[in-house]
């Protein structure tokens, strides 16, 4: 370990299961007391943690090292979830603030990276598909028959 000022420990990269755990442990005991959505798996999802943790192990196990894992739904538990209790932006603008900041009091290397940019192409996908719009981060790019259907544009004449 490189000498750090007192009080400061240097952090390792996230390297197998039981690191995985660690951190979605600790984060779901922050999301569950966090004020906005605490409540979403407490009251809605009525979320029983022991129950979950290894399923979300299992999701982040397969993210992060291709583990396979995790072979469920995540999309469809939102759906469901979202009509109990409709989930907007700030819920997931919340989830990937307590996300990123629980993975950098953790760990730092190029797993721990890949857990905080994941995490966002995850949440960004479906916030996105929850408001019925595409999943892909690429939806914004408009073809010219859209754009002319849409009236945006003119249409091109044939001759």
């Amino acid at each position: 370990m490189a000498d750090l000022p007192s009080g400061l420990v240097e952090l390792r990269d996230i390297r197998d299961r039981d690191d995985v755990a660690q951190l979605v442990e600790s984060f779901y005991r922050r999301a569950f007391t966090d004020p906005l959505i605490g409540p979403i798996f407490t009251d809605v999802a009525h979320m029983d943690l022991d129950h979950h943790l290894p399923i979300m192990c299992d999701f982040w196990e397969t993210v992060l090292f291709r583990a396979g894992s995790y072979r469920r739904n995540a999309f469809a538990m939102h759906v469901a979830l979202h009509a109990k209790s409709p989930l907007g932006a700030a819920h997931f603008d919340r989830w990937l603030e307590l996300w990123v900041a629980n993975v950098d009091a953790q760990f730092a290397g190029d797993a721990a990276e890949r857990a905080k940019i994941q995490a966002r192409r995850i949440a960004a996908s479906i916030s996105r598909r929850l408001s019925g719009r595409s999943g892909s981060a690429l939806e914004t790019i408009s073809t010219r028959a859209r754009l002319e259907a849409e009236e945006a544009i003119d249409a091109i004449d044939g001759g």
